[in-house]
């Protein structure tokens, strides 16, 4: 089984480059952020052609997730059960997979903007919600990935110039600190699970030539369960989409899974 998450910056412009990539890798489910358009105008007859179930949860503008999946899914949640919070963040699904079913919880986490603005005390806020729901998903359903981009760049591995970056949003020590409470659940990086080449980003700043310099940060991830990090082969960003024109600012982040 293959899984995957891809922030889109908005699914109505890269909504071609999602199919094509889709026809390349054909993986078994697909994680969306940032959609940026309503339940009302979602794709999801070009989504169904290629393929694809659907289940979404979008907003005018800003947010926005959904997950497409070749297989059935089941169990549908969005938001996080028990906070109240207008954007659209988070949907959960299990997938009806041969070999067992997996819950996927698909997450676009906030930003924060800066360290010393509303929207960070949101985001920690935020994500000391998001913890708790994860904890209790887990207990319910022990194989568990939790995908999408969290907007947290774990360690120094993860950014392209530490000493630029020390303090700033995304690398702040307390939004690592929230980072690391989702990995004290159980929870595994699977990125960190294999030995990686060094300055592997998931996102590249529109400005300043980012991504020709490699200029960028890895804040998308797929955190497995123990029972599912135990069985993955890979965990890989794969830069191509980023080279096309009018691409996202996200690379795609996959996890294969040998289950």
């Amino acid at each position: 089984m293959q899984i995957a998450a891809w922030n889109v910056n908005s699914l109505k412009v890269r909504l071609p480059q999602v199919l094509d990539w889709l026809a390349a890798n054909p993986v078994d489910a697909l994680c969306l952020q940032e959609l940026k358009m309503t339940d009302e105008v979602f794709p999801l007859a070009a989504i169904q052609e290629a393929g694809y179930h659907a289940v979404f949860s979008g907003q005018k503008t800003y947010n926005g997730v959904a997950v497409l999946s070749r297989l059935p899914v089941r169990d549908v949640v969005c938001g996080i059960p028990g906070y109240e919070d207008p954007q659209k963040r988070v949907i959960a699904v299990t997938l009806d997979s041969p070999q067992g079913d997996v819950r996927l919880v698909n997450a676009y986490c906030p930003n924060g903007q800066a360290v010393d603005s509303d929207k960070y005390v949101y985001k920690l806020g935020w994500y000391a919600a998001f913890t708790e729901y994860l904890k209790n998903t887990l207990a319910a359903s022990p194989r568990m990935a939790v995908l999408g981009d969290y907007n947290i760049a774990p360690d120094d591995r993860d950014v392209h110039d530490p000493a630029k970056w020390a303090g700033d949003i995304l690398v702040s020590p307390p939004e690592r600190a929230a980072f690391q409470a989702l990995l004290d659940l159980g929870l595994s990086d699977s990125f960190r699970l294999f030995e990686q080449p060094e300055k592997i980003f998931s996102w590249w700043d529109y400005r300043q030539f980012a991504f020709r310099r490699n200029a960028g940060l890895r804040i998308d991830h797929i955190l497995l369960s123990a029972p599912l990090a135990s069985t993955c082969t890979a965990s890989i960003v794969d830069k191509a989409p980023r080279k096309l024109e009018q691409p996202s600012d996200h690379a795609p982040v996959v996890a294969t899974l040998a289950l």
